[in-house]
């Protein structure tokens, strides 16, 4: 069948919408209309270079929410009409870390960046000969595409696909940076360096877990005012300009967790957490850096570390199984206890992907979300 896509040929480059030709689905597979797909910053450093793609041309997007309307054979758990999110991470089930109950981190994993499906090949092809790669073994930016199973996450129908959609990745890698990652308690005070679509959802997870002092660092004035909106209960355009603050609200000990979240997590900003954060703290490292970024981070050596007891931890998808994490968001959402509908600062056509980029970049957007039909 034919679908239009959203591909990228060459790195650093722009989006180019295109017709493609999709497969049926094989083994273990479903054909999915999509409905809406989030604008994630994972995308964008694939198109700028910052992440190496496995394969070129690529079709972007791993944030989607739709419709099954095929099952392939040997499918289960999963049925025409059925609304569907995509997982990023394909989780088996079986490995060591699925079965210690941490699908996040799933061996699939390897897999993701690697552009073809689980069985070596691919479904998607242009007309000029050469198969197109998926981002994340997913490619949401497309009216229609085929999925593995493990890459599905099957959802009630009473929450509207475009919203649920946002779960698929920012939500549950933000909430879940504070909440797990951080392991934020009543009372804490956290610093959450960056507020975009990732960063404003630790600072639902931080008000979520309880914290006194939720101080939201982003230098775009409307993100601060945003995350004030939120559950920041402060806001300023950098660390160094929150950490008097912070030294008041803690007696000169320093915050309780970092969290960073920024589009671009740079060495000098992991040792400025460093610097934030009190003894025996956590600096969460959730945004990525440029794959070839190399250098020292400032304050980081062993005695720092030993003496002062901090860790820095690492979180991806938030750290928690998108099958437990994403029904349990949306149930948080119709319980009125998360925000999901504010976080859509605005919608776009597939035709306006590259727009709808320019307006993330600028920091116009808390998340922008694409809506197919």
């Amino acid at each position: 069948m034919r679908t239009k896509a959203a591909v990228l040929r060459e790195a650093p480059g722009e989006w180019s919408v295109e017709e493609l030709e999709l497969d049926d689905p094989k083994d273990g597979e479903l054909l999915v209309e999509m409905v809406a797909t989030g604008l994630c910053h994972s995308d964008d450093h694939i198109s700028h270079g910052d992440i190496t793609a496995g394969h070129l041309p690529v079709v972007g997007g791993h944030e989607g929410a739709g419709v099954v309307r095929k099952v392939g054979p040997n499918v289960t758990g999963f049925e025409v009409g059925d609304h569907v999110l995509t997982s990023f991470i394909p989780s088996c089930g079986r490995c060591r870390w699925c079965a210690a109950g941490m699908q996040n981190l799933c061996d699939n994993g390897a897999l993701i960046m690697i552009g073809h499906q689980m069985d070596g090949t691919y479904r998607m092809h242009a007309d000029d000969g050469k198969d197109v790669a998926t981002m994340g073994l997913l490619g949401t930016f497309s009216e229609w595409q085929v999925y593995d199973q493990m890459s599905l996450v099957k959802i009630d129908k009473d929450v509207p696909l475009e919203v649920a959609c946002l779960v698929a990745c920012g939500v549950q890698t933000g909430f879940g940076s504070a909440a797990t990652a951080g392991n934020v308690q009543r009372g804490d005070t956290v610093v959450i360096a960056g507020v975009g679509g990732v960063g404003m959802n630790a600072v639902q997870g931080a008000r979520e877990s309880g914290a006194s002092h939720i101080i939201a660092v982003d230098p775009v004035a409307d993100k601060q005012k945003w995350a004030t909106d939120f559950g920041a209960t402060e806001a300023f355009g950098s660390i160094d300009e929150a950490m008097p603050r912070v030294a008041e609200l803690t007696n000169g000990q320093g915050a309780d967790v970092v969290i960073l979240t920024a589009s671009i997590v740079s060495n000098q900003l992991i040792g400025q957490g460093l610097g934030a954060v009190r003894k025996a703290g956590t600096v969460v490292v959730t945004g990525i850096s440029p794959e070839k970024e190399e250098g020292v981070v400032p304050g980081l050596n062993a005695n720092n570390l030993a003496m002062m007891q901090k860790r820095i931890q690492g979180a991806l998808y938030g750290m928690k199984s998108p099958r437990e994490a994403m029904p349990n968001l949306l149930g948080m959402y119709r319980a009125g206890n998360l925000k999901l509908d504010e976080l859509i600062t605005r919608t776009y056509t597939l035709d306006q992907i590259n727009t709808a980029y320019d307006d993330m970049r600028e920091g116009r957007n808390i998340r922008g979300v694409i809506r197919f039909g």
